[in-house]
């Protein structure tokens, strides 16, 4: 019998899990992997916490989730876009306890790079509750790119380079009823977080390597 995985995705907002690798996710969970989401804020910024648009905000995510094929939520309540404000070893922790928990072997967020800080740090949260030491479940590590984030950062930083690509030519449906319920989220064309640019996008990660649509990844590790 096939071994499954256990997949943990740690985004910073929710609506990042599904712009970054929301088909990965259906994939996984059609293929019977178990997918954990973890969201580090509300992502609706310095509001009161239980505001309405934050309650609105979880009931979006709640069925993206659901279309998706995601049973188990984790959620923070870490400052949304004041990530930096909070020591990285408090956000570390929060992480290292879903891993503990959760036993991934798999774990995908953000990539290092982003212009958004609180994808920087969480990156930086994962990779410390990740360490490579002995009795670790995590053996992959992927990145995702979420545009009007990676691709308009400094270019100082390390550019958004994709080592792994997935075809998600059968799940894109799903990640576009995903995106769907985050519409409050996405922005008019032109824009990077348009439907438009976040279709060409996955046709560009597609066509390029001879598929129809597709997700790319940077990689942080992979323990064969």
């Amino acid at each position: 019998m096939t071994t499954k995985n256990k997949v943990l995705v740690v985004a910073a907002h929710s609506d990042d899990e599904a712009l970054g690798c929301g088909g990965t996710i259906a994939k996984h969970a059609h293929n019977g992997d178990e997918v954990f989401v973890a969201f580090m804020t509300d992502g609706v910024g310095s509001r009161e916490p239980g505001c309405e648009e934050s309650i609105e905000r979880h009931k979006c995510s709640e069925r993206a989730l659901d279309v998706l094929g995601v049973k188990t939520t984790f959620r923070f309540d870490f400052p949304d876009n004041q990530m930096d404000s909070v020591p990285l070893l408090s956000i570390s922790k929060k992480v290292e306890s879903i891993v503990s928990e959760v036993r991934p072997t798999i774990v995908y967020t953000h990539f290092s790079g982003d212009l958004n800080v609180d994808h920087r740090v969480t990156n930086q949260a994962v990779l410390t509750a990740c360490r490579p030491q002995i009795g670790c479940s995590v053996k992959e590590i992927y990145c995702f790119e979420v545009l009007s984030s990676t691709e308009w950062s400094t270019k100082a930083r390390e550019v958004f380079l994709p080592q792994k690509v997935v075809d998600i030519s059968n799940f894109w449906e799903r990640k576009k009823r995903a995106l769907i319920e985050y519409k409050k989220e996405m922005r008019a064309s032109p824009h990077s977080r348009s439907f438009h640019s976040v279709e060409a996008l996955a046709i560009l990660r597609g066509e390029c390597h001879g598929i129809d649509r597709a997700e790319a990844f940077y990689v942080e590790r992979i323990i064969g």
